[in-house]
């Protein structure tokens, strides 16, 4: 593994720890040339990833970098962790693959990212939301907004 600060091509793995019940390794590595710390993660490579069915009928394979930028997009700014994205983005390719199809509408990948992003930070949320419904107007996006207010306040009561 290279550094991403010098890209010296010899690292050391300083740690390692079992992640995903056994299903990814998260791996503490130094480069022992500039002595930068980084943080990789392993997991098996699937078979085959699920082809996903856009909106307009193309079909591309599910991509982990694609879920990664886009919720790292609806988080920017916000006080959410790498970590976070990544587990979150783990999460959504597991729903994926757990629904066990060869192939898949995009809008379920993004029902299923919107899950995510609610459960992380109202505000990402809403910024998701605003380009996955498209929302046609100030009043639609000030429904969505009030909707989760009431679901809010609805959770603090419990």
């Amino acid at each position: 593994m290279n550094c991403p600060n010098c890209n010296h091509p010899d690292t050391h793995v300083i740690d390692s720890r079992s992640k995903r019940e056994g299903k990814e390794i998260r791996r503490r590595r130094a480069c022992p040339s500039c002595e930068h710390r980084f943080t990789t993660y392993e997991r098996a490579a699937e078979d085959r990833p699920p082809m996903i069915i856009k909106g307009d009928g193309r079909r591309e394979p599910l991509n982990r970098d694609k879920l990664r930028s886009g919720i790292q997009k609806a988080c920017e700014k916000r006080d959410i962790s790498t970590q976070q994205i990544e587990e979150a983005v783990s999460r959504v390719v597991r729903k994926v693959q757990d629904y066990n199809r060869d192939e898949l509408a995009s809008r379920i990948v993004g029902d299923f990212v919107m899950e995510e992003l609610i459960e992380l930070d109202d505000i990402a949320y809403i910024r998701f939301a605003s380009v996955y419904w498209r929302f046609g107007d100030i009043s639609e996006f000030t429904r969505h907004v009030e909707e989760l207010q009431s679901k809010r306040k609805k959770q603090h009561r419990r």
